[in-house]
């Protein structure tokens, strides 16, 4: 198992460096031939064969800058492509057919390799795959619900559950659906409402993460002593949003945040006990539980390092569709259904434990 944890820590700090250093400019966007396609599209609303109907009539244009009254209504944003968008869509495409004639990779734009719409999707597998995580935690949140409140038996008196961190898992998972459904939403149309409310909902979720893993490490129950850990964690949090909506979108502090939250995923996925344990960026912390260690922990464990590998191995879209972070996407699927099945496995142990304690 040796062997096992410093492959985890191993990964776990390779992809933080990594992913710390990726706040330059794309080899895209600054091409001189991309910029001026781009330019002289909206200026036009031509680029190639394509006519920008987005671009004929300045109203219409939602790009990023403009008063929000003068902008279209949300849905209307979503359904309909605006003329920024538009042209860097087909200057990029163009571009790349031209990298292409002369044998040279494809290279990012604006932080995003360049791929290929489906109908309203934008980047339609990662889009897909965002959706099938959200289904995975809202089924893996409805077994846990039946399990405490159904099949398990309830305290005498009061008729809750005895598992003292029913409550905690419910909010987790409302924030991981939340989180979910706002990145299948960015991946279908990225704009700067569904950009915003998908970042804003993953640092939320790191939040929440980070507090619900300091509660289970220490065994935290009283009340007052969860304010006392969660307080200064929300602060924190909620100002970063606020930041991040209202002042400035900054994609160095972005990443970092969310490479963060990566690395509280990987403390829940590597719920091993004390033999197996993980790095943190906020400190070292393992989860320390006197539960019995499961195949479904180890296989999260280890299954979260392979993970983490994905975000560190970028690569162009194949075909046009699947990059790396589509293919994490895609590794979270099963990962997602193994956590909830150790958090179904902590409350029944719990629960045995404090029977066993009342007898």
């Amino acid at each position: 198992m040796g062997g096992g944890v410093w492959v985890f820590r191993l990964a776990s700090l390779l992809a933080l460096g990594f992913v710390l250093s990726r706040v330059e400019a794309s080899l895209g966007d600054i091409d001189p031939r991309y910029r001026t396609c781009v330019r002289e599209c909206q200026t036009t609303g031509i680029t190639g064969e394509n006519i920008i109907s987005h671009c004929q009539s300045k109203e219409n244009d939602t790009s990023v800058g403009g008063s929000w009254y003068n902008q279209e209504q949300i849905y209307v944003q979503w359904k309909q492509l605006n003329c920024m968008t538009d042209c860097r869509y087909f200057c990029m495409m163009q571009r790349e057919g031209e990298r292409q004639s002369l044998g040279l990779s494809p290279v990012k734009y604006h932080g995003k390799w360049p791929f290929l719409r489906v109908s309203v999707f934008q980047e339609p597998l990662s889009a897909a795959l965002s959706a099938i995580n959200l289904l995975m935690h809202f089924t893996g949140w409805l077994s846990f619900f039946l399990l405490v409140n159904y099949k398990l038996p309830l305290r005498p008196q009061t008729k809750r559950t005895y598992y003292e961190y029913t409550g905690l898992w419910h909010i987790y998972a409302i924030l991981s659906m939340n989180a979910w459904f706002w990145s299948s939403i960015f991946h279908t149309r990225d704009i700067d409402l569904t950009e915003k409310l998908d970042y804003s909902s993953a640092v939320a979720l790191l939040g929440y993460s980070l507090i619900l893993s300091l509660l289970r490490t220490f065994n935290v129950k009283d009340e007052a002593t969860r304010v006392m850990f969660a307080a200064p964690i929300l602060a924190f949090v909620t100002t970063h949003i606020l930041y991040l909506n209202f002042y400035e979108l900054d994609y160095g502090m972005l990443l970092k945040c969310l490479s963060a939250e990566s690395f509280v995923r990987m403390e829940h996925e590597s719920l091993c006990g004390d033999g197996c344990g993980s790095t943190s960026v906020m400190g070292n912390l393992g989860w320390r539980k006197q539960t019995p260690i499961t195949s479904q922990a180890l296989d999260s464990c280890f299954g979260g390092a392979l993970a983490m590998l994905l975000e560190l191995y970028d690569f162009p879209p194949y075909m046009g569709y699947a990059d790396a972070h589509s293919l994490w996407h895609a590794s979270t699927i099963p990962l997602t259904y193994l956590w909830w099945s150790f958090i179904k496995d902590d409350a029944e142990f719990r629960t045995s434990t404090l029977i066993k304690k009342a007898k």
